[in-house]
This record gives C-alpha cells, structure tokens and sequence, in this order.
C-alpha cells in the first residue's frame, strides 16, 4: 500500500488537543500524520501502523470527500469511539496481536478458545 508519514504535522497537532492526547495518528488521503511521536516509533507500534493503514484503505474505498463527510457524520452521530470506521480500525489494529498470542500459545503448547459463544451460551429467540 502506497503511503506517506508526515512527522510533527499542524493537522495531527490540532486533534491532539481536540483529543486531548499527548500523541496522535490521523491520516488524510494516503497520508499518516503524526503529533507527540517519531516515525520510528509509530512504526514500531504495528498495532496502531494497522489501525491507521485501515483509514487509509477507508479512503481508497469511498474517496477523500466522501470519506471525510461520512466519518464526520458518523462521530457526530454515535461519537468518536464508537464511529464505525473507527471500529473497524481498531479491530485491523488488534488482528496482529491475536495472530502473534496464537503463535505464541502454539509454540508452547496452551490451547485458548476462540472467544465465541459455545452452543449452550446461546439463547433462542422465540
């Protein structure tokens, strides 16, 4: 995927306060900008690299415009955390993690389930 980091970007520094965060990640069009932290750093966190890599793949999908209107409209209607482009982000963020806790566990021979329902846990709906 074609991208490019912006370190110490005036538009990352702005969600930083409306965030109230020390650092911040935000992407505009193919662009990653950054407040609060280097480069090196942001790529060493794959979690968040993924998270934003998703944004990124939200543009592609609905255009620069668009994108922008409807993640606006999004927040505003359900909120920041809950916006469901943000969800969506957050869970490409968290894919690495399980992969690597799988691999992890395999190597040492733990089993974890997989986080669903087993069939007694599930309530019929009449």
């Amino acid at each position: 995927m074609n991208y490019k980091i912006v370190e110490r970007s005036p538009f990352a520094r702005i969600a930083c306060m409306v965030l109230k965060s020390r650092n911040v990640a935000m992407v505009l069009g193919k662009s990653i900008h950054l407040s609060g932290v280097d480069r090196q750093t942001f790529l060493e966190d794959k979690g968040w690299f993924e998270h934003e890599l998703c944004h990124i793949r939200q543009f592609q999908e609905h255009g620069f415009f668009r994108f922008l209107w409807l993640y606006l409209k999004e927040s505003w209607r359900v909120g920041y955390y809950n916006n469901k482009f943000e969800v969506e982000a957050r869970e490409a963020g968290m894919k690495h993690k399980r992969f690597f806790s799988e691999q992890q566990n395999k190597e040492i021979g733990i089993i974890q389930p997989s986080g669903l329902p087993l069939p007694a846990d599930v309530k019929k709906k009449l």
